[in-house]
Protein backbone atom coordinates (compact mmCIF):
# COMPACT_ATOMS: atom_id res chain seq x y z
CA UNK A 1 0.00 0.00 0.00
CA UNK A 2 1.44 3.07 -1.21
CA UNK A 3 1.61 5.90 1.41
CA UNK A 4 -0.69 8.49 -0.67
CA UNK A 5 -3.30 5.48 -0.60
CA UNK A 6 -5.93 5.83 2.02
CA UNK A 7 -6.06 3.61 5.22
CA UNK A 8 -9.04 1.15 4.91
CA UNK A 9 -11.98 1.32 7.56
CA UNK A 10 -12.48 -1.30 9.97
CA UNK A 11 -15.43 -3.45 10.27
CA UNK A 12 -18.11 -2.04 11.82
CA UNK A 13 -19.39 -4.05 14.53
CA UNK A 14 -22.57 -4.04 16.17
CA UNK A 15 -23.10 -2.09 19.21
CA UNK A 16 -25.19 -3.29 22.38
CA UNK A 17 -28.52 -1.51 22.88
CA UNK A 18 -27.86 0.23 27.25
CA UNK A 19 -29.17 -2.59 29.17
CA UNK A 20 -31.73 0.28 30.38
CA UNK A 21 -33.47 -0.14 26.92
CA UNK A 22 -33.46 -3.69 27.05
CA UNK A 23 -34.53 -4.15 30.45
CA UNK A 24 -37.75 -0.99 29.12
CA UNK A 25 -38.55 -3.82 26.33
CA UNK A 26 -42.04 -5.29 27.23
CA UNK A 27 -42.55 -8.87 27.26
CA UNK A 28 -45.43 -10.39 24.68
CA UNK A 29 -48.96 -10.25 25.83
CA UNK A 30 -49.77 -13.87 26.83
CA UNK A 31 -52.40 -15.26 24.48
CA UNK A 32 -55.98 -16.07 26.25
CA UNK A 33 -57.94 -18.98 25.34
CA UNK A 34 -61.65 -18.02 23.88
CA UNK A 35 -64.70 -17.10 25.92
CA UNK A 36 -66.56 -20.56 24.81
CA UNK A 37 -63.40 -22.64 26.09
CA UNK A 38 -63.50 -20.83 29.37
CA UNK A 39 -67.41 -21.37 29.44
CA UNK A 40 -67.08 -25.47 28.54
CA UNK A 41 -64.15 -25.96 31.06
CA UNK A 42 -66.62 -23.96 34.01
CA UNK A 43 -69.27 -26.57 32.73
CA UNK A 44 -66.86 -29.76 32.84
CA UNK A 45 -65.76 -28.56 35.87
CA UNK A 46 -69.32 -28.05 37.61
CA UNK A 47 -70.27 -32.12 36.03
CA UNK A 48 -67.31 -33.18 37.50
CA UNK A 49 -68.26 -31.91 40.94
CA UNK A 50 -71.36 -33.32 41.19
CA UNK A 51 -70.47 -36.63 39.55
CA UNK A 52 -67.84 -37.24 41.92
CA UNK A 53 -69.58 -35.93 45.13
CA UNK A 54 -69.33 -39.83 46.65
CA UNK A 55 -65.36 -39.09 46.48
CA UNK A 56 -65.12 -35.39 47.16
CA UNK A 57 -67.28 -34.82 49.81
CA UNK A 58 -65.43 -37.29 52.67
CA UNK A 59 -62.66 -35.34 51.60
CA UNK A 60 -63.54 -31.79 51.99
CA UNK A 61 -65.40 -32.69 55.29
CA UNK A 62 -62.00 -34.47 56.38
CA UNK A 63 -60.13 -31.77 55.80
CA UNK A 64 -62.28 -29.52 56.66
CA UNK A 65 -62.47 -31.00 60.28
CA UNK A 66 -58.83 -31.05 60.27
CA UNK A 67 -58.53 -27.30 59.94
CA UNK A 68 -60.98 -26.93 63.08
CA UNK A 69 -58.80 -29.28 65.04
CA UNK A 70 -55.36 -27.71 63.82
CA UNK A 71 -55.24 -25.38 66.57
CA UNK A 72 -55.83 -27.65 69.05
CA UNK A 73 -52.92 -29.84 67.41
CA UNK A 74 -50.51 -26.81 68.17
CA UNK A 75 -51.64 -26.17 71.30
CA UNK A 76 -51.19 -29.65 72.43
CA UNK A 77 -47.91 -29.50 70.40
CA UNK A 78 -46.54 -26.89 73.03
CA UNK A 79 -46.65 -29.18 75.40
CA UNK A 80 -44.60 -31.29 73.85
CA UNK A 81 -46.63 -34.04 73.04
CA UNK A 82 -46.31 -36.21 69.82
CA UNK A 83 -48.58 -35.32 66.79
CA UNK A 84 -49.90 -39.09 66.52
CA UNK A 85 -51.16 -38.67 69.86
CA UNK A 86 -52.46 -35.42 69.92
CA UNK A 87 -54.85 -36.21 66.99
CA UNK A 88 -55.90 -39.35 68.68
CA UNK A 89 -56.73 -37.00 71.91
CA UNK A 90 -58.39 -34.53 69.43
CA UNK A 91 -60.31 -36.75 67.44
CA UNK A 92 -61.44 -39.00 70.26
CA UNK A 93 -62.68 -35.69 72.18
CA UNK A 94 -64.83 -34.37 69.29
CA UNK A 95 -66.24 -37.81 68.44
CA UNK A 96 -66.91 -38.14 72.34
CA UNK A 97 -68.78 -34.82 72.32
CA UNK A 98 -70.31 -36.31 69.18
CA UNK A 99 -71.97 -39.27 70.76
CA UNK A 100 -72.64 -38.13 74.04
CA UNK A 101 -75.31 -35.25 72.42
CA UNK A 102 -76.16 -37.83 69.86
CA UNK A 103 -77.51 -40.04 73.18
CA UNK A 104 -78.55 -37.42 75.37
CA UNK A 105 -81.08 -36.07 72.03
CA UNK A 106 -81.89 -39.24 70.74
CA UNK A 107 -84.76 -40.09 72.97
CA UNK A 108 -86.58 -36.46 72.35
CA UNK A 109 -85.90 -36.76 68.79
CA UNK A 110 -87.35 -40.37 68.27
CA UNK A 111 -90.30 -39.65 70.41
CA UNK A 112 -90.83 -36.30 68.21
CA UNK A 113 -90.80 -38.30 64.96
CA UNK A 114 -93.30 -40.83 66.48
CA UNK A 115 -95.68 -37.77 67.61
CA UNK A 116 -95.43 -35.59 64.37
CA UNK A 117 -98.33 -37.22 62.51
CA UNK A 118 -100.63 -36.64 65.38
CA UNK A 119 -99.38 -33.31 66.26
CA UNK A 120 -99.64 -32.13 62.92
CA UNK A 121 -103.21 -33.45 62.60
CA UNK A 122 -103.46 -31.02 65.82
CA UNK A 123 -101.78 -28.49 63.56
CA UNK A 124 -104.36 -28.58 60.96
CA UNK A 125 -107.39 -27.65 62.86
CA UNK A 126 -105.80 -24.97 63.92
CA UNK A 127 -104.41 -22.93 61.02
CA UNK A 128 -107.48 -23.81 59.52
CA UNK A 129 -109.60 -22.34 62.33
CA UNK A 130 -106.97 -19.27 61.47
CA UNK A 131 -107.45 -18.43 58.58
CA UNK A 132 -111.07 -19.40 58.05
CA UNK A 133 -112.32 -15.67 57.16
CA UNK A 134 -109.98 -16.03 53.98
CA UNK A 135 -110.23 -19.44 52.63
CA UNK A 136 -114.14 -18.35 52.91
CA UNK A 137 -113.79 -15.11 51.19
CA UNK A 138 -111.48 -17.22 48.69
CA UNK A 139 -114.08 -20.10 47.76
CA UNK A 140 -116.75 -17.38 47.41
CA UNK A 141 -114.76 -15.48 44.98
CA UNK A 142 -113.81 -18.86 42.82
CA UNK A 143 -117.73 -19.43 42.97
CA UNK A 144 -119.07 -16.05 41.63
CA UNK A 145 -116.23 -16.54 38.87
CA UNK A 146 -117.29 -20.01 37.36
CA UNK A 147 -121.14 -18.55 38.12
CA UNK A 148 -120.50 -15.79 35.61
CA UNK A 149 -118.40 -17.74 33.33
CA UNK A 150 -121.22 -20.12 33.09
CA UNK A 151 -118.83 -22.99 34.57
CA UNK A 152 -119.97 -26.21 36.13
CA UNK A 153 -119.56 -25.32 40.13
CA UNK A 154 -118.97 -28.80 40.75
CA UNK A 155 -115.84 -30.12 42.59
CA UNK A 156 -113.85 -31.79 39.68
CA UNK A 157 -112.59 -35.77 40.74
CA UNK A 158 -108.77 -35.71 41.69
CA UNK A 159 -106.43 -37.98 41.09
CA UNK A 160 -104.41 -39.43 44.05
CA UNK A 161 -101.08 -41.15 43.18
CA UNK A 162 -99.71 -42.97 45.39
CA UNK A 163 -96.16 -44.36 45.70
CA UNK A 164 -94.76 -47.58 48.00
CA UNK A 165 -91.26 -47.16 49.58
CA UNK A 166 -88.94 -49.71 48.86
CA UNK A 167 -88.08 -51.56 51.93
CA UNK A 168 -84.64 -52.50 50.74
CA UNK A 169 -83.36 -49.22 50.25
CA UNK A 170 -82.69 -48.45 53.59
CA UNK A 171 -81.22 -51.97 53.86
CA UNK A 172 -78.72 -50.86 51.19
CA UNK A 173 -77.95 -47.06 52.00
CA UNK A 174 -77.38 -47.66 55.58
CA UNK A 175 -73.63 -49.86 55.19
CA UNK A 176 -73.22 -47.02 52.12
CA UNK A 177 -73.91 -44.39 55.06
CA UNK A 178 -71.42 -45.98 57.34
CA UNK A 179 -68.79 -46.49 55.19
CA UNK A 180 -68.73 -42.81 54.23
CA UNK A 181 -68.98 -41.83 58.24
CA UNK A 182 -66.05 -44.31 58.99
CA UNK A 183 -64.05 -42.71 55.64
CA UNK A 184 -64.55 -39.41 57.25
CA UNK A 185 -63.39 -40.27 60.50
CA UNK A 186 -60.21 -41.72 59.08
CA UNK A 187 -59.05 -38.85 56.50
CA UNK A 188 -59.32 -36.54 59.43
CA UNK A 189 -56.84 -38.78 61.75
CA UNK A 190 -54.57 -39.04 58.47
CA UNK A 191 -54.96 -34.87 57.35
CA UNK A 192 -53.94 -34.48 60.91
CA UNK A 193 -51.13 -35.96 61.17
CA UNK A 194 -49.82 -36.34 57.74
CA UNK A 195 -50.83 -33.21 56.76
CA UNK A 196 -48.26 -31.29 57.20
CA UNK A 197 -45.84 -32.97 55.62
CA UNK A 198 -47.40 -33.67 52.73
CA UNK A 199 -48.10 -29.95 51.93
CA UNK A 200 -44.30 -29.40 52.98
CA UNK A 201 -43.25 -31.84 50.51
CA UNK A 202 -46.04 -30.55 47.90
CA UNK A 203 -44.59 -27.12 47.96
CA UNK A 204 -41.04 -28.49 47.43
CA UNK A 205 -42.11 -29.39 43.85
CA UNK A 206 -42.53 -25.81 43.21
CA UNK A 207 -39.94 -24.47 40.73
CA UNK A 208 -39.38 -20.87 42.16
CA UNK A 209 -38.69 -19.55 45.39
CA UNK A 210 -40.97 -17.22 45.24
CA UNK A 211 -43.77 -19.52 44.08
CA UNK A 212 -43.08 -21.60 47.49
CA UNK A 213 -43.24 -18.03 49.88
CA UNK A 214 -46.47 -17.26 48.08
CA UNK A 215 -47.91 -20.67 48.38
CA UNK A 216 -46.82 -21.08 52.09
CA UNK A 217 -48.36 -17.71 52.44
CA UNK A 218 -51.46 -18.70 51.21
CA UNK A 219 -51.89 -22.17 53.14
CA UNK A 220 -50.94 -20.29 56.19
CA UNK A 221 -53.39 -17.95 55.91
CA UNK A 222 -56.04 -20.43 54.92
CA UNK A 223 -55.41 -22.34 57.60
CA UNK A 224 -55.14 -19.68 60.24
CA UNK A 225 -58.65 -17.72 58.86
CA UNK A 226 -60.55 -20.71 58.24
CA UNK A 227 -59.68 -22.08 61.81
CA UNK A 228 -60.56 -18.83 63.46
CA UNK A 229 -63.30 -18.38 61.57
CA UNK A 230 -64.88 -22.06 62.23
CA UNK A 231 -63.61 -22.27 65.83
CA UNK A 232 -65.65 -18.33 66.34
CA UNK A 233 -68.94 -19.40 64.75
CA UNK A 234 -68.95 -23.11 66.78
CA UNK A 235 -68.59 -21.08 69.31
CA UNK A 236 -71.62 -18.49 68.60
CA UNK A 237 -73.73 -20.91 67.40
CA UNK A 238 -73.43 -22.99 70.42
CA UNK A 239 -74.19 -19.62 72.65
CA UNK A 240 -77.05 -19.27 70.33
CA UNK A 241 -78.38 -22.60 70.90
CA UNK A 242 -78.09 -22.55 74.63
CA UNK A 243 -79.52 -19.44 74.75
CA UNK A 244 -83.01 -20.76 72.48
CA UNK A 245 -82.91 -24.12 75.27
CA UNK A 246 -82.86 -21.37 77.90
CA UNK A 247 -85.63 -19.35 76.31
CA UNK A 248 -87.72 -22.48 75.55
CA UNK A 249 -87.12 -24.81 79.50
CA UNK A 250 -88.64 -21.07 80.87
CA UNK A 251 -91.89 -21.21 78.96
CA UNK A 252 -92.56 -24.68 79.87
CA UNK A 253 -90.88 -26.78 77.57
CA UNK A 254 -89.02 -29.85 79.48
CA UNK A 255 -85.48 -29.67 79.27
CA UNK A 256 -84.63 -32.87 76.98
CA UNK A 257 -87.01 -31.47 74.38
CA UNK A 258 -85.20 -27.32 74.72
CA UNK A 259 -82.00 -29.23 74.68
CA UNK A 260 -83.44 -30.98 70.93
CA UNK A 261 -84.32 -27.65 69.54
CA UNK A 262 -81.33 -25.54 70.47
CA UNK A 263 -78.96 -27.74 69.01
CA UNK A 264 -81.10 -27.80 66.04
CA UNK A 265 -80.36 -24.09 66.14
CA UNK A 266 -77.12 -24.35 66.41
CA UNK A 267 -76.39 -26.98 63.61
CA UNK A 268 -78.66 -24.74 61.27
CA UNK A 269 -76.98 -21.89 61.96
CA UNK A 270 -73.93 -22.71 60.20
CA UNK A 271 -75.67 -21.90 57.02
CA UNK A 272 -76.50 -18.46 56.44
CA UNK A 273 -80.35 -17.52 55.32
CA UNK A 274 -81.49 -21.01 54.48
CA UNK A 275 -80.98 -22.23 58.13
CA UNK A 276 -82.69 -19.58 60.38
CA UNK A 277 -85.26 -19.69 57.92
CA UNK A 278 -85.81 -23.42 58.19
CA UNK A 279 -85.40 -22.80 62.02
CA UNK A 280 -88.36 -20.34 61.98
CA UNK A 281 -90.76 -22.81 60.23
CA UNK A 282 -89.92 -25.71 63.01
CA UNK A 283 -90.58 -23.17 65.76
CA UNK A 284 -93.95 -21.90 64.54
CA UNK A 285 -94.60 -25.59 64.10
CA UNK A 286 -93.41 -26.33 67.74
CA UNK A 287 -95.28 -23.62 68.99
CA UNK A 288 -98.45 -24.30 67.30
CA UNK A 289 -98.14 -27.61 68.70
CA UNK A 290 -97.50 -26.69 72.23
CA UNK A 291 -99.75 -23.97 72.96
CA UNK A 292 -103.68 -23.59 71.93
CA UNK A 293 -103.52 -19.57 72.22
CA UNK A 294 -102.42 -17.95 69.15
CA UNK A 295 -100.00 -15.02 70.70
CA UNK A 296 -98.26 -18.27 72.40
CA UNK A 297 -97.97 -20.33 69.48
CA UNK A 298 -96.06 -17.85 68.19
CA UNK A 299 -93.65 -16.66 70.90
CA UNK A 300 -90.97 -19.92 70.10
CA UNK A 301 -90.57 -18.38 66.68
CA UNK A 302 -90.19 -14.89 67.48
CA UNK A 303 -87.86 -15.83 70.27
CA UNK A 304 -85.55 -18.08 67.91
CA UNK A 305 -86.04 -14.98 65.13
CA UNK A 306 -84.70 -12.33 67.71
CA UNK A 307 -81.94 -14.02 69.20
CA UNK A 308 -80.95 -14.94 65.50
CA UNK A 309 -81.18 -11.10 65.10
CA UNK A 310 -78.87 -10.06 67.80
CA UNK A 311 -76.56 -12.61 66.81
CA UNK A 312 -75.88 -12.06 62.93
CA UNK A 313 -76.42 -8.12 63.26
CA UNK A 314 -74.04 -7.52 66.55
CA UNK A 315 -72.43 -10.66 67.61
CA UNK A 316 -70.92 -11.70 64.64
CA UNK A 317 -69.87 -8.71 63.35
CA UNK A 318 -68.01 -7.56 66.70
CA UNK A 319 -66.47 -10.89 66.97
CA UNK A 320 -65.12 -11.51 63.60
CA UNK A 321 -64.58 -7.71 62.02
CA UNK A 322 -64.62 -6.67 58.42
CA UNK A 323 -62.00 -8.98 57.48
CA UNK A 324 -64.48 -12.20 57.28
CA UNK A 325 -67.20 -10.19 55.95
CA UNK A 326 -68.95 -11.72 52.81
CA UNK A 327 -71.68 -10.56 50.56
CA UNK A 328 -74.96 -11.16 51.43
CA UNK A 329 -75.21 -11.62 47.39
CA UNK A 330 -72.43 -13.76 46.74
CA UNK A 331 -73.27 -15.66 49.89
CA UNK A 332 -76.76 -16.42 48.74
CA UNK A 333 -75.68 -17.50 45.68
CA UNK A 334 -72.61 -20.11 46.86
CA UNK A 335 -75.57 -21.71 49.03
CA UNK A 336 -77.85 -21.75 46.62
CA UNK A 337 -74.93 -23.84 44.26
CA UNK A 338 -73.21 -25.61 46.88
CA UNK A 339 -76.52 -26.90 47.81
CA UNK A 340 -78.02 -27.55 44.85
CA UNK A 341 -74.60 -29.25 43.92
CA UNK A 342 -74.05 -31.36 47.15
CA UNK A 343 -77.08 -30.67 49.12
CA UNK A 344 -76.92 -30.03 53.14
CA UNK A 345 -73.07 -31.00 53.09
CA UNK A 346 -72.81 -28.36 50.57
CA UNK A 347 -74.41 -26.28 52.33
CA UNK A 348 -72.15 -26.46 55.23
CA UNK A 349 -68.93 -26.17 53.19
CA UNK A 350 -70.70 -23.54 51.34
CA UNK A 351 -69.35 -20.44 53.43
CA UNK A 352 -65.21 -21.89 54.08
CA UNK A 353 -64.99 -22.49 50.37
CA UNK A 354 -65.89 -18.77 49.62
CA UNK A 355 -63.64 -17.80 52.37
CA UNK A 356 -60.65 -19.68 50.72
CA UNK A 357 -61.49 -18.36 47.41
CA UNK A 358 -61.32 -15.15 48.68
CA UNK A 359 -58.36 -15.04 50.87
CA UNK A 360 -56.35 -16.62 47.40
CA UNK A 361 -57.84 -13.91 45.42
CA UNK A 362 -56.29 -11.52 47.95
CA UNK A 363 -52.59 -12.82 48.14
CA UNK A 364 -52.62 -13.09 43.75
CA UNK A 365 -51.12 -10.13 42.61
CA UNK A 366 -53.53 -8.52 40.33
CA UNK A 367 -56.66 -10.40 41.56
CA UNK A 368 -57.31 -8.26 44.62
CA UNK A 369 -60.24 -6.62 43.13
CA UNK A 370 -62.09 -10.06 43.02
CA UNK A 371 -61.45 -10.88 46.25
CA UNK A 372 -62.82 -7.29 47.12
CA UNK A 373 -65.95 -8.16 45.13
CA UNK A 374 -67.07 -10.54 47.26
CA UNK A 375 -67.22 -8.44 50.25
Amino acid sequence: MTPSEPAPNPPATAVPPPASETAATPAPPRPRGPVSLLVLATLALGYTLWAAQELLLPILLAAFFALVGNPILRLLGKLRLPRLLAALIVLAGGLLVAGTLAVQLAEPAGEWVRQVPKELKQVGPKLRQMTKPFQDANRAAQNFARAAGGENTAKPVQVVKTELDDPYRALTSTPKRLAQVLAVVLLTFFFMVFGESLQRNAIALLPSQQQKKLTIDILHSIEREISRYVLTISLINTGLGLALAGALYALGTPLPEALLWGTMAALLNFAPFVGPLIGVAVMLVMGLVAFDQLGPSLLPAGLYLGLHTIESQVVTPLVLGRRMRLSPLVLMLALMFFGWLWGIVGLLLAVPLLVCVKLVLARIEGLEGWARLLE
